[in-house]
């Protein structure tokens, strides 16, 4: 079953960060797509499986970025 989360995040403004947080959540097995706006400060993911909420968050962390 496919799944959609959408996450605020907090200190995205240029391509580098779309770049980041793409690559790291991309890595996730189960991921399919990533959605970065700049704009509203959010990313929404789309994933299959049994991807943990806490792996997302932690990836995005992990990327340099703060989920709100």
């Amino acid at each position: 079953m496919v799944k959609k989360r959408t996450f605020k995040v907090e200190g995205m403004g240029c391509q580098h960060c779309v770049d980041a947080i793409s690559g790291a959540l991309k890595g996730l097995d189960g991921v399919r797509e990533v959605l970065v706006d700049l704009e509203k400060g959010q990313v929404d993911v789309t994933y299959e499986g049994e991807v943990e909420e806490a792996t997302l968050v932690k990836a995005i962390e992990e990327a340099g970025y703060q989920v709100v």
